[in-house]
């Protein structure tokens, strides 16, 4: 087989300020003749490996998460090659950097540590320029984009421009994790203000000054961006990601149709919660239909948990009406049941009629509490995506310990300040008999006389394998039964399956391993859907040609 190699034009100081080419000290000495490299660089000829060695060693200097992030971020800016072996070599100590928790502040303080451009920033004055902008020929690899608003990032709310801090990281999971290569990558914020005071009054503040864009002119703004986006790249992948909850939903409902996209928010999370209760339930030997399901926080990410698990009861042999009778949705009015005040459009489909909670034992009809809803719904599964601290009471987790020996207790927000509990309580609260799953990463907790690890039941299991997969498939949509087959693959994959005292979730050290199988099988979904012309038996190859390695290649050069 011929040895790749990388042909270009570039040369000189140019090519070591190029982030996607840049090898540094690593550029041979044929290399560095070809290329007029001698004297820019020391005379040392170094190897990859030692310079993930010695980027460790200064990671390792640094004393708050946030240096680090911001370490990582100037590192990708100046060599990616470098900047991705580092993480695939120490995933599990650099995803809290690159990705949640460490994210959240890293959008809080965007605007201080920007410093190069990477991905596009398409702002509302600049609506008339988006095809200028998206047609210039440095994007003409794209095969996938991230995008966001900023208006709802993690729990922290309207970031504004900062939110690009999201798909940034989003994007560096698609390759660091799916192997999706980062040039077919194109993280992308949509710029249409903020109403974020703090950051408006900003003399640092790198976005537009003006407060957020509403109502008709915002989906103008959005059709616009998606219709330039379609006929630019008409098999490119879009997720949507960090859109408020008034906005997400139905944007991924008006659009999914009509182009390859998925919402990470509300697909990828219920996949991903789906995967790590199918494995819970196994472990507490029961079955999915058995459990009594609490979702605190019936936002986007709330119903998008709900539908999917509706789904999955049916295929356990429930009807509709039974499935639907197994989730219990919990929102800012408390329970939603029939009368009560506060209950959105889209939630409809979830509230409860009265008659099923005739007989409760309530203090207030009007406002059922989660505690309430525990006892009389003799809840098994309590799952969190609420976005505030605190949520899951003592009492609450305690009551759970009545209703079954093994109680599944899922707090999910980020970032690790807006978890609805923290996995030492709920252990203490269960005497240790809790199966945990969190959003954000939890260190080992030391109970009974045992170290217990936390599974982090996180969108970053499924999303970079989905994507892998719809990728090389070159599907024309994403369905429901994709985002099913992800979950289910996900779970084929728990420790469980072998042993039932063995973690809810693979180590996120063997995230490459699962996102190729979660692509394999993502792809194969798609094909059998009749949304890719693959072939079924070209599956595996593809996949496999479409993940790149972080190593260097040689380099030849153009004249």
């Amino acid at each position: 087989m011929t040895e790749p190699v990388i042909r270009t034009k570039i040369f000189g100081f140019t090519l070591l300020n190029h982030p996607r080419l840049n090898k540094g000290t690593a550029f041979t000495e044929e290399e560095r003749d070809a290329f007029d490299l001698h004297g820019l660089l020391p005379p040392h000829v170094g190897t990859l490996e030692e310079q993930i060695v010695r980027r460790k060693n200064v990671f390792d200097q640094f004393e708050t998460p946030f240096e680090k992030y911001s370490f990582m971020r100037d590192l990708q800016d100046i060599n990616e090659t470098l900047f991705y072996a580092l993480i695939t070599r120490y995933i599990r100590e650099m995803m809290p950097i690159v990705y949640t928790p460490t994210v959240g502040e890293g959008c809080q303080r965007f605007s201080e540590i920007w410093r190069k451009p990477r991905g596009l920033f398409l702002s509302y004055p600049n609506r008339h320029r988006m095809k200028r902008i998206l047609n210039h020929k440095r994007y003409d690899d794209v095969k996938a984009i991230v995008v966001s608003d900023g208006e709802r990032i993690l729990g922290l709310g309207d970031q504004g421009a900062g939110g690009m801090g999201i798909p940034i990281g989003k994007m560096a999971l698609y390759t660091a994790l799916g192997g999706i290569h980062h040039a077919n990558c194109l993280p992308l914020l949509l710029d249409v203000g903020t109403d974020n005071e703090e950051r408006l009054e900003n003399p640092l503040y790198i976005g537009w000054r003006h407060k957020r864009v509403r109502g008709q002119e915002y989906d103008d703004f959005i059709e616009t961006f998606v219709s330039v986006v379609e006929k630019r790249w008409p098999h490119v992948l879009l997720q949507w990601e960090d859109f408020a909850g008034s906005n997400a939903a139905r944007l991924l409902k008006r659009y999914r149709d009509r182009l390859c996209t998925f919402n990470d928010d509300i697909q990828g999370t219920s996949a991903v919660v789906l995967a790590t209760l199918l494995a819970a339930v196994k472990a507490a030997g029961k079955k999915l239909k058995d459990q009594h399901v609490a979702i605190v926080g019936f936002g986007s990410a709330g119903i998008g948990i709900a539908n999917l698990m509706v789904k999955a009861l049916i295929e356990e042999g429930l009807s509709e009406q039974e499935a639907r009778a197994r989730v219990y949705p919990i929102g800012r009015p408390g329970f939603l049941v029939e009368g009560v005040d506060g209950i959105h459009p889209e939630q409809m489909e979830f509230v409860r009629p009265r008659k099923d909670v005739e007989g409760w034992q309530v203090n207030d009809p009007k406002r059922i509490t989660l505690e309430e809803v525990v006892r009389n719904g003799k809840i098994t599964v309590l799952i969190g995506v609420a976005a505030k601290a605190g949520m899951f009471t003592e009492e609450a987790v305690r009551a759970m310990t009545k209703n079954c020996e093994r109680p599944i207790v899922f707090p999910l927000s980020n970032p690790t300040s807006k978890s609805e509990a923290v996995p030492e309580d709920i252990l203490k609260w269960t005497d240790g008999k809790a199966l945990i799953g969190t959003g954000s990463p939890f260190e080992p907790v030391k109970f009974g006389g045992r170290e217990i690890c936390i599974d982090q039941t996180n969108n970053s299991y499924v999303f970079p394998g989905l994507a892998l997969g719809i990728v090389s498939a070159q599907a024309r949509r994403v369905s429901d039964a994709m985002i099913m087959t992800a979950a289910r693959a996900l779970a084929g994959l728990s420790p469980v399956e072998q042993d039932r005292k063995g973690n809810l979730l693979p180590p996120m050290a063997k995230s490459r391993e699962i996102s190729r199988v979660i692509a394999i099988a993502v792809a194969k979904q798609a094909i059998a859907e009749g949304l890719s012309d693959l072939k079924e038996s070209d599956v595996e190859a593809t996949v496999a040609a479409n993940v790149w390695e972080p190593v260097y290649l040689r380099y030849e050069r153009e004249y």
